[in-house]
């Protein structure tokens, strides 16, 4: 019988195609793929004006006009009392999305009807603003589709994803 070891160099680089293959990037969707997109970086949108919050001293943040998707993770929104948007979260049956949970005066934003079914996998979410308040809404998912067969490799990672929504 023939005897197999692992050579230091097989190791090294098993390790770096999984340390790629959980950091890659997906173009488009994520379509069951397993890959992996990184969490968005906040970045200054030239749409942000200042808007008064609730505590009277002006912020930044972009005003939300229809719906957010997982481009907007990190970012802070304004929406007026009565506006509606809604949230959209493409997954996959490996790698789903958990329920959109809220935090923070989460009498501002009231819960109204999707009106569309989602695939397994993804999450959804419509909101009105009821009253004035600041509202985080998150969730989140996998990093790594689960091993589908012997020999395959799993990780322990979670993808988040979190937006503040401010109600004047």
């Amino acid at each position: 019988m023939r005897r197999t070891t692992f050579h230091r160099a097989t190791l090294a680089a098993a390790t770096l195609l999984l340390l790629a293959g959980c950091g890659s990037q997906s173009g488009g969707g994520d379509k069951g793929s397993g890959a992996v997109s990184p969490k968005p970086t906040p970045t200054p949108s030239t749409t942000s004006t200042p808007t008064p919050s609730a505590g009277g001293s002006s912020a930044g943040c972009t005003p939300l006009t229809a719906e957010l998707t997982a481009a907007d993770s990190g970012r802070t929104f304004c929406l007026a009392q009565d506006g509606t948007f809604r949230v959209t979260l493409t997954g996959s049956e490996q790698r789903p999305w958990k329920k959109i949970g809220t935090a923070g005066d989460t009498t501002a934003l009231k819960p109204v009807n999707y009106g569309i079914m989602l695939r397994g996998g993804d999450a959804g979410a419509a909101y009105q603003a009821a009253a004035a308040g600041t509202v985080t809404l998150s969730t989140t998912r996998p990093l790594c589709a689960e091993p589908t067969g012997s020999g395959q490799v799993s990780c322990k990672g979670i993808q988040e994803w979190q937006v503040t929504v401010r109600v004047s």
